[in-house]
């Protein structure tokens, strides 16, 4: 055998090692890839039961929120009721309040005044700086 022969046959025996442990990786990632399509095809199966339950809880959720929207509408319709009420309240019953308690105020200054000795209406024109104060 010549050195070339010898050469030859050294690089296909190195060619061949190559292939072997180029082989073994690609064995173990050929069961690698079947155990996740099996994991793949199982949790499918398990998912059509999850999605049923789902489903199923869509149904009892929108149940609710229809219950929660009559509720909400109901609610809105007293607010309006109690707005309309206030306000028809401040309308006939507001100004002529307004009136008698600002009588009353001013019967209280008045009676105070007059047991005191003064005039009823002095205390209006104390606080006016350079107007007439009227008698003392």
């Amino acid at each position: 055998m010549s050195a070339g022969q010898i050469a030859a046959l050294i690089a296909a025996g190195a060619f061949v090692v190559l292939v072997v442990l180029l082989a073994i990786p690609l064995l173990k990632l050929g069961r690698t890839l079947d155990e996740a399509t099996v994991a793949i095809r199982k949790a499918h199966e398990g998912s059509a039961p999850l999605l049923t339950d789902a489903h199923a809880t869509l149904n009892s959720v929108n149940t609710q929120l229809e219950r929660v929207d009559g509720i909400t509408s109901n609610a809105r319709q007293v607010t309006s009721n109690v707005s309309v009420l206030t306000s028809l309240f401040t309308a006939t019953l507001g100004g002529p309040l307004v009136r008698a308690a600002a009588f009353s105020y001013g019967l209280n200054k008045a009676v105070k005044a007059r047991r005191a000795g003064k005039d009823a209406g002095a205390h209006a024109l104390r606080g006016r700086k350079g107007k007439f104060k009227g008698k003392k």
